[in-house]
């Protein structure tokens, strides 16, 4: 498996506008994306852009408040009800590739690959397999890097 770029850290909120407005207020963040329910997710998701080096894209923020509390990141907030850092994701060229190989080495995955934020193909590693982080891997985009 080659592992890509770090595509973006997940960070659980409560309450999606108040972390927008930190983010743009606080942060200085001028690009943030329209908010958009990901109803097989559980969640309202939008993505703060950070920019890149040379024009490049950087890693993104994904904000996610869930849909209801018994969503897996309802019950994460629950437990966290500050929000905070939910999970990374790295991007990888194959996602059924990658999947063969975690398993290959003992690692957890959670589910099968289903679509994600950014329409592509994902599935998350128990954080117990990855140092205590919960990771999403990403099939990268097509047309990007």
């Amino acid at each position: 498996m080659k592992l890509g770029r770090l595509n973006h850290i997940g960070v659980a909120t409560p309450d999606l506008a108040a972390s927008i407005a930190f983010y743009r207020d606080i942060m200085g963040a001028s690009d943030i994306t329209e908010a958009f329910d990901l109803p097989e997710q559980g969640v309202k998701v939008c993505f703060v852009n950070t920019p890149g080096e040379n024009g490049t894209a950087g890693t993104q923020i994904e904000l996610l408040q869930p849909l209801s509390p018994d969503t897996a990141v309802g019950k994460w907030i629950e437990k966290n009800p500050l929000g905070g850092q939910h999970h990374i994701c790295y991007e990888v060229p194959d996602i059924h590739a990658a999947k063969a190989w975690f398993e290959s080495k003992g690692k957890k995955v959670l589910g099968e690959p289903r679509i994600g934020a950014h329409g592509t193909l994902i599935f998350f590693v128990h954080p117990r397999d990855m140092g205590g982080v919960l990771t999403e891997i990403m099939e990268t985009p097509k047309g990007e890097h």
